[in-house]
């Protein structure tokens, strides 16, 4: 009888779990036994690794062969367990010697000629490991950049099954990670590109400021999409912390770059109107994937022509929206994924959406305020900032002046203004105004004059405004003192706020 055991690491959302995977051959009936709640993947790794082992040149045992994952009441999903256990057959056969695997980490799908091939989630695998004491890890060649940024853990990169084999039985160097790991791509569209409009400028940069959600109203052709589309280039870049999680929730979906380390530019999700609420929300059978509003944690999620949403996709935001997490329940299991994202919606004022308005608009006035309705109250209550658009003039359109501001000059009243609200809340915990609780703002020493409230509080009695949009506003009212260098709002910076809050002109 022969025993052998390999250290692999299983995920459950972006959390990863250490798991154990041991292999025993016993005399009788050739044949491979997996448990340890295996899913449909890795019940097939048995044919792979076989494939594998015998491709690279090593004599499969042809015994009775029991896989155990532990522990064992965790369900495992995915290929990325092959490698360890065809390293665990072959020290259980006796052909590697299981002191050698002692204390390392191995992660890594195996093709059919032994080839080494790279897999999803390996960077919050890698943290997992790093979490659990283990500093030497081996991964795929294609993931040892992405593993490579965890500190404190030593990478070894792997290409095929029989480099592992003379690795572990003669010593043999494996790969070592890439010494230069790639930056972010190119740039994203700059908001100099953007022709007049400067309600819609100062609303975007108010939303940057203080992590608010933006709605932006008006025809096609104002300018709403290319808004959206530059509010990452004025967002600041992530730190450390949140650089990781991003990363880690691109790395599970698949969507990490070939060779890339840490994303390090805010993301931007955009999805099409067809999209379903698994698609927005994260879901899908076995392992739950995150959908666009996870995978837009930290930056901007921009659902454009927003009333062609479904209805069911559309309300499944507001809870995400409030806690900033997903949690998705399946029968196996429930899974969790961060999702603080800044939401941007934009829609046109009516179905047919003339680009002159009012003046030829084709659709009555119910079917108006049914098309804007599929916004429903609920969800826009959630929308700190809402803006009606106008059309752009021919003036500002051909305007050969080139005194519109660039995103680095707007980035730059972005970052003073968020760095005056991380140091006001840095007992609270929190770093941007739109994180703030609503009774920190209402209980002293933070909470306004009643001169400076008053028109808020009109509107609160009258109910035009609900106590979600009251608190809201005074956020906004604080961003906006924020980013003018001002310590505390006025009745200036109220009264700017809910302008902005309710979409009324001055």
């Amino acid at each position: 009888m022969g025993y052998a055991k390999v250290l692999s690491v299983g995920l459950a959302g972006v959390a990863g779990h250490l798991v154990e995977v041991e292999a025993d051959l016993a005399p009788g009936l050739p044949a491979v036994i997996i448990s340890g709640l295996p899913d449909t993947a890795l019940h097939e790794a048995r044919d792979r690794v076989r494939a594998a082992i015998v491709n690279s040149g090593q004599k499969w045992p042809n015994r009775r062969i029991t896989l155990n994952l532990l522990p064992a009441t965790l369900p495992k999903y995915g290929s990325a367990f092959d490698l360890a256990i065809a390293l665990a057959v072959l020290a259980g056969s006796g052909e590697l010697p299981p002191v050698a695997l002692d204390a390392t980490v191995v992660l890594g799908e195996l093709g059919l000629d032994g080839a080494v091939r790279p897999v999803r989630g390996t960077l919050p695998m890698v943290a997992a490991a790093a979490r659990a004491g283990h500093t030497r890890v081996v991964v795929p060649a294609g993931n040892a950049a992405e593993a490579a940024v965890i500190p404190g853990v030593r990478v070894h990169a792997v290409d095929t099954l029989h480099r592992l084999v003379a690795h572990v039985r003669d010593g043999i160097p494996l790969l070592a990670p890439p010494a230069h790991v790639p930056a972010d791509g190119p740039a994203g569209p700059d908001l100099v590109d953007v022709a007049g409009q400067p309600l819609g400028r100062r609303a975007l940069e108010i939303a940057a400021a203080g992590g608010h959600h933006l709605a932006l109203f008006g025809p096609p052709g104002a300018g709403k999409t290319m808004l959206a589309e530059r509010l990452p280039s004025i967002l600041p870049a992530l730190g450390d912390e949140a650089a990781l999680e991003v990363t880690a929730l691109h790395s599970i979906a698949g969507l990490l770059p070939p060779g890339g380390g840490l994303l390090r530019r805010p993301p931007f999700q955009a999805p099409h109107h067809t999209a379903t609420v698994p698609a927005l929300v994260g879901g899908g059978s076995g392992l739950a994937r995150p959908g666009a509003v996870s995978l837009a944690h930290r930056g901007v999620l921009f659902l454009d022509e927003a009333p062609e949403f479904g209805k069911g996709a559309l309300e499944a935001l507001r809870q995400p929206l409030e806690s900033g997490r997903v949690r998705v329940a399946r029968t196996r299991g429930a899974t969790e994924y961060p999702a603080r994202t800044q939401l941007v919606l934009a829609a046109n004022p009516c179905p047919c959406a003339k680009p002159s308005g009012d003046v030829d608009c084709e659709c009555a006035p119910l079917a108006r305020r049914r098309y804007l309705g599929r916004l429903s109250g609920p969800l826009l209550d959630r929308v700190d900032v809402q803006v009606q658009l106008k059309a752009v003039r021919a003036a500002e359109l051909l305007s050969t002046d080139s005194a519109h501001e660039s995103s680095a000059t707007v980035a730059a009243r972005v970052v003073a203004a968020r760095h005056a609200a991380a140091d006001r809340w840095a007992a609270t915990g929190h770093r941007v105004n739109a994180d703030v609780p609503g009774p920190y703002l209402r209980r002293p020493p933070w909470h306004l004059p009643a001169r400076v409230t008053r028109d808020l509080r009109h509107r609160l009695d009258t109910g035009s405004l609900s106590a979600r949009g009251y608190d809201r506003v005074l956020r906004l009212a604080w961003t906006i003192a924020d980013l003018d260098g001002r310590d505390r709002p006025g009745r200036d910076d109220v009264a700017e706020a809910v302008q902005l809050r309710t979409g009324e002109v001055a």
